[in-house]
């Protein structure tokens, strides 16, 4: 049975995540990090703590749905004592983005800013359309609740990854992610991606390929923030068997 931790515990995906993994029979929920107070019972059983140092002592491995400086402490204690980590935090800096490498050499560390199986099908596509139709202009939309702190959102710009990554381009190089006012013709390489925030909306995510006479739109959306819950806890179940190395949910699922 494995042990798991959560860092986040406090936040919209740690309730998900504390509701899930208690109904999983085969799964124990060991300890959980808090920056402030818990204000949900849980079994008396699991310690409740401010210190990562004991959360990466009482578990077999972590799943982090926090933010960025809560992923750097994390990953700078658990280079001190390795433990599976699963991340789905997002709107990392360079350096923090260097400190997930590092520490995967260390332990296995899966990465993914969307958790859900579809988002991960998803990529692969885009790369390949973005391949297929190289003379079709891309324009990547994401929505999300009004509540959501960083834009565009991290699949969002996993997606522009993917999609420039079939065209051979370097997505920081042709990004645009605004226009206003006479900016001119569009350019044949850029890339938009642009964000919408507005109400509930749990993730909408729309990779338009646009051209002349037709076009292509790929949609993903989530209508419930279990399908990010249950994917990690997926990812989390996989990992703890794995070997040291940076991970991605495509790994997990296999595909």
């Amino acid at each position: 049975m494995a042990k798991i931790g959560i860092v986040g515990s406090t936040g919209r995906m740690g309730e998900h995540l504390i509701k899930n993994i208690l109904e999983n029979e085969a799964l124990e929920l060991s300890v959980l990090h808090v920056f402030g107070e818990l204000t949900r019972d849980v079994p008396s059983d699991v310690l409740v703590t401010n210190s990562m140092k004991a959360v990466l002592e009482n578990c077999d491995v972590v799943i982090d749905f926090s933010a960025p400086e809560a992923t750097q402490e994390l990953c700078e204690e658990a280079l001190k004592n390795p433990t599976p980590l699963v991340i789905a935090t997002t709107g990392f800096t360079a350096h923090q983005q260097n400190l997930l490498k590092e520490a995967s050499k260390e332990m296995p560390v899966l990465y993914a800013s969307n958790m859900s199986a579809g988002i991960a099908l998803l990529k692969q596509l885009v790369e390949q359309v973005a391949a297929t139709l190289e003379d079709f202009d891309i324009e990547i939309v994401e929505q999300h609740h009004r509540h959501k702190v960083d834009a565009p959102s991290g699949t969002a710009l996993t997606l522009g990854e993917f999609a420039a990554k079939g065209r051979g381009l370097d997505l920081d190089a042709v990004r645009v992610s605004g226009r206003d006012g006479q900016i001119g013709a569009r350019s044949k390489d850029e890339i938009a991606v642009m964000a919408l925030r507005g109400g509930d909306i749990v993730g909408r995510h729309t990779v338009g390929f646009y051209n002349d006479g037709e076009f292509l739109e790929l949609n993903h959306t989530a209508t419930s923030r279990e399908t990010f819950s249950k994917g990690a806890i997926r990812a989390a179940t996989w990992l703890v068997n794995q070997k040291s190395g940076l991970y991605s949910i495509n790994d997990c699922l296999g595909i």
